[in-house]
C-alpha cells in the first residue's frame, strides 16, 4: 500500500535482501509527541482513537512539518474538526478483524502452524516519516495491537519456531536482534521510535542459545552483540559510589552492584499517553517521577503489576525505579556466565575470569540481597528503603531458569509456588487479584509457564513442572476450542470468561502464547490439547 512515497510492510511483499541493509531508511529521529507538539498532544488527550497507540503508529499522508503548519493554521476555527483532520492526514494500520480465527478442521498445533505465516512481516520499503524503526529481515510480530517487533515476547515466539523447524524465520529474527544491538547499542522494547528510550528484560542471550541450538548460528558468532548489551545495562556502574544509582544500575550499601528497570525519558509514555497523564494527576508525587516509574515497568515486561505498587490497588503509586528486580538480575546473571564462557571459547582468558567474577559477585548478591528464607522464594528489593519486598511474584522462577538457585533453595521454591501461586489453568503472577493491573491474578501469561516449567525441570521437579504444563494446555485448547483462537493472556481457571485488566481490550493472535504452547504441545504429546479442534 502506497503512502507518502514508501510501502507499509505486510505479509505479501518481497523480503528484503540481506546485502541491502545499507540501504534502510533511516528512522525518524523524532517520535511522533516530538514531531506533532500540540497537534499530538490535542489528538492523544481528546481521544481521537480509542487506543492511545493507534495515533503514534499512523503513516502520515504528508509530509510531518506541512501537517503541523496546517493544524497550527487551522485549529482555532469554530469550524475545525480536529478528527477529519486527523483522518484526512493520516492512515492507520488495521488488521482484518478474523485473520487470527481458525479453520475449524485445524487441531491446535496446526492452527499455530499457520499463524506464522499471518503473524509474519516481510519488510520491502518502509513508510517514510512513520514511527516504525526499519529491519533488514522478515520478523514475527505479536498480533492485534502489537505490530512490530517486541524484545522479549520474540524470545518466547522463538521457542514454536524451532518447535516448527521455521529455520528460515528464525536466521531472518536472529539477524534482525543483532542488527538492532548494532545499530542502537540495545535491543529497544519494540521497533517504533518511541521505545528506543528503553529495552526490556535481557534475553537476548536465551536467543543465542537457541540460535546454537537450532543449528542458525554458533553462539560465539554473537559475542560481539552481547557485551555491547551488557556495557547498555552497566552503563554508569564504575563511577557510583555505594547507595548511589544511575540510570539501569545500583550500587548497593555493601558496594555490590546489581541492576533495575529505567526509561531514558520522563515524560508520559506515546502509546499511552492519554491513560499516564491521568494516572500521574492521580498522585501527589512530580508528574515526571511517576512517567519514569511507568515507563521502568514497560522496561520490565510486567506493565503493569501490583508488584511495582506501594498500593496494589493504586497505579499512582508506583515505583519501579526504586525497586532491584529478582528476574532482572538473574538474566545478567545467566548473561554474565555466557560471556565468560564464550570469551575462553574465544581464547580471551583474562576477560573470561573478569566475567566469571562479576557473575559470582552478582550470585552472591542476589542470594544476600533476594532470598528470603522465611518464605521459601526470591523477593525483590527495595533500595531506597533498604528492605525486601513483601509481596510474592513468579519472578521466584527465575533463579532455577538460569540455574543459580541451591538444591535446598529451589526445593523451597517449589513447595511455595506449590503452596501459593500455582492455579488451575498454571502459575500465578503474584497473589494479589483484582487490582486492576493485567498482570496479577486471575490472569497468567505464557512466558512466566514457560520460565517456570523450565526451571523447576532444571532442579528435577518433574510432577510441579508437569502440573503447571498440563493446567495451562487445558486453559489454551479451551478457549481455542470455544472461539478458535490464542490470546495474549488468560485466566488461570477452568472458564470461558476473557482475561481483563491493563490499558487495553485483549489482543488475539498471539505470538508468545503460540510459540510456548507450540513449545509444551510437543513436550506432552499425550495431552489432549494435541487432539483439540475449534467448535465455531
Amino acid at each position: 500500500m502506497e503512502l507518502y512515497g514508501a510501502v507499509i510492510p505486510t505479509a505479501d511483499d518481497e523480503p528484503v535482501d540481506a546485502d541491502d541493509i545499507q540501504h534502510l531508511l533511516p528512522p525518524d529521529t523524532l517520535t511522533p509527541a516530538d514531531r506533532y507538539q500540540e497537534l499530538f498532544v490535542a489528538v492523544q488527550m481528546n481521544e481521537i482513537f480509542s487506543d492511545s497507540k493507534t495515533f503514534v503508529d499512523c503513516v502520515p499522508r504528508h509530509d510531518p512539518e506541512y501537517i503541523l503548519n496546517e493544524y497550527r493554521a487551522n485549529c482555532a476555527r469554530e469550524d475545525f474538526d480536529l478528527r477529519q483532520f486527523v483522518l484526512d492526514n493520516f492512515t492507520a494500520e488495521e488488521a482484518p478483524p478474523d485473520c487470527f480465527v481458525a479453520n475449524r478442521e485445524l487441531s491446535l498445533a496446526e492452527h499455530i502452524d499457520s499463524l506464522w505465516d499471518v503473524l509474519t512481516r516481510r519488510p520491502r520499503k518502509h513508510p517514510k516519516r512513520s514511527s516504525l524503526l526499519a529491519l533488514p529481515h522478515d520478523y514475527v510480530v505479536p498480533g492485534g495491537r502489537f505490530s512490530e517487533l517486541y524484545y522479549w515476547d520474540s524470545y518466547f515466539t522463538m521457542l514454536g519456531l524451532l518447535d516448527r523447524k521455521r529455520s528460515d524465520l528464525l536466521r531472518s529474527m536472529a539477524d534482525n536482534f543483532a542488527y538492532l544491538i548494532d545499530t542502537y547499542g540495545h535491543v529497544p522494547n519494540g521497533t517504533r521510535n518511541y521505545y528506543l528510550s528503553r529495552s526490556q528484560p535481557p534475553v537476548f542471550c536465551l536467543m543465542v542459545d537457541l540460535f546454537e541450538t537450532g543449528g542458525i548460528h554458533k553462539a560465539l558468532d554473537y559475542l560481539p552483540q552481547l557485551r555491547k548489551e551488557y556495557a547498555f545495562w552497566m552503563d554508569g556502574a564504575d563511577d557510583l559510589r555505594p547507595g548511589e544509582a544511575h540510570r539501569r544500575c545500583v550500587r548497593m550499601a555493601d558496594g555490590a552492584w546489581l541492576n533495575r528497570y529505567w526509561d531514558d525519558r520522563d515524560g508520559p509514555r506515546e502509546e499511552s499517553y492519554f491513560e499516564d497523564v491521568t494516572t500521574a494527576r492521580a498522585s501527589t508525587r512530580p508528574a515526571h517521577d511517576v512517567y519514569r516509574d511507568l515507563r521502568a515497568a514497560a522496561e520490565s515486561g510486567w506493565d503493569f503489576s501490583s508488584r511495582w505498587q506501594t498500593d496494589p490497588h493504586s497505579l499512582a503509586t508506583i515505583r519501579t525505579t526504586a525497586i532491584v528486580p529478582v528476574d532482572l538480575n538473574c538474566l545478567l546473571f545467566k548473561l554474565e556466565r555466557q560471556i565468560a564462557r564464550l570469551c575462553a571459547q574465544a581464547g580471551e582468558i583474562q576477560a573470561a575470569d573478569d566475567f566469571i567474577q562479576r557473575a559470582n559477585d552478582r550470585q552472591t548478591a542476589i542470594n544476600k540481597y533476594f532470598w528470603r528464607e522465611s518464605e521459601g522464594a526470591y523477593m525483590d528489593y527495595d533500595w531506597q528503603l533498604q528492605q525486601q519486598r513483601d509481596n510474592l511474584t513468579a519472578a521466584t522462577v527465575v533463579p532455577l531458569f538460569v540455574e543459580m538457585a541451591s538444591p535446598e533453595q529451589a526445593n523451597a521454591v517449589a513447595d511455595t509456588i506449590r503452596q501459593r501461586l500455582l492455579a488451575p489453568g498454571g502459575i500465578s503472577t503474584t497473589e494479589l487479584g483484582h487490582t486492576g493491573q493485567q498482570w496479577d491474578r486471575p490472569n497468567g501469561w505464557a512466558p512466566l509457564q514457560w520460565l517456570a516449567i523450565r526451571g523447576l525441570l532444571n532442579y528435577c521437579h518433574t510432577d510441579l513442572a508437569a502440573e503447571i504444563r498440563e493446567h495451562w494446555l487445558t486453559i489454551v485448547a479451551e478457549l481455542y476450542r470455544a472461539e478458535g483462537k490464542l490470546v495474549e493472556k488468560y485466566v488461570l481457571r477452568p472458564t470461558l470468561e476473557h482475561a481483563k485488566g491493563g490499558e487495553y481490550p485483549l489482543q488475539d493472535g498471539f505470538g508468545w502464547t503460540n510459540g510456548v504452547t507450540a513449545r509444551l504441545l510437543r513436550d506432552d504429546p499425550a495431552h489432549s490439547a494435541n487432539r483439540c479442534h475449534a467448535i465455531l
